[in-house]
């Protein structure tokens, strides 16, 4: 039987993503993001509840989510879900981990106050290079407008 492994979420981030590298040089960023979900109870109540979601990105993706996405800002992300497991140094006793691996990145919203640049006011988009193959890079030429790969893929 075949699996499925895929996620998407949208929420608001939770802290600065902080840019770091591998070793090699590979660029990656732990990002969290809060989604909210509001509900009545059956006795009317209204309510509200929080789910905290941790986050890793690799390559270009990180980078953007570096450059561009800050504490409150709402993005959407689909990826996979991966479980980290390790044993724990005090108690020695095994933990682990559910967690998101971002394959694409869309922001959300208009340019934060402040934030100077760029040509688009309404978010930008990134897909991972691991899962779309070509550079990492996904654009799209408005129809008929004969410049790139027909595909508008670059």
């Amino acid at each position: 039987m075949s699996s499925l492994n895929k996620v998407m979420l949208m929420g608001n981030c939770t802290r600065d993503p902080e840019l770091k590298q591998t070793p090699k040089g590979t660029p990656f960023c732990e990002v969290g993001m809060a989604i909210n979900r509001n509900y009545t109870t059956e006795s009317g109540e209204k309510r509200e509840e929080v789910l905290f979601v941790d986050i890793t990105l690799w390559g270009r993706t990180a980078e953007v989510a570096g450059d561009y996405l800050k504490k409150g800002r709402p993005f959407f992300i689909e990826g996979r879900l991966q479980l980290d497991t390790w044993d724990d140094k005090t108690t020695g006793t095994k933990r682990s981990k559910l967690k998101v691996i971002g394959d694409n990145l869309q922001l959300l919203g208009g340019k934060p106050q402040g934030e100077e640049g760029g040509e688009r006011g309404g978010g930008g988009q990134h897909r991972s290079g691991a899962s779309s193959g070509g550079g990492g890079y996904q654009r799209r030429e408005p129809a008929n407008s004969g410049g790139g790969n027909s595909q508008g893929e670059y």
